[in-house]
């Protein structure tokens, strides 16, 4: 039972996660051999107020 964790700022839309979870669901499948019934994708929006990179939390970022 494979499982793939996404952690990515919130926002994208539900379109946007089915793609993902697709595009994952087939790399897994021809590059780790996972049986497509069997792997988990796991989505987790994160809000930019939790999240941090060099020091500087998401929302004062200014390269975004």
């Amino acid at each position: 039972m494979p499982v793939v964790t996404v952690e990515m700022w919130e926002g994208r839309t539900v379109e946007q996660k089915r793609r993902l979870v697709k595009a994952i669901t087939e790399a897994m499948v021809e590059h780790a051999d996972a049986r497509p019934d069997a792997l988990h994708v796991i989505i987790h929006d994160v809000p930019r107020e939790s999240w941090g990179l060099a020091g500087v939390l998401g929302p004062d970022r200014t390269d975004v």
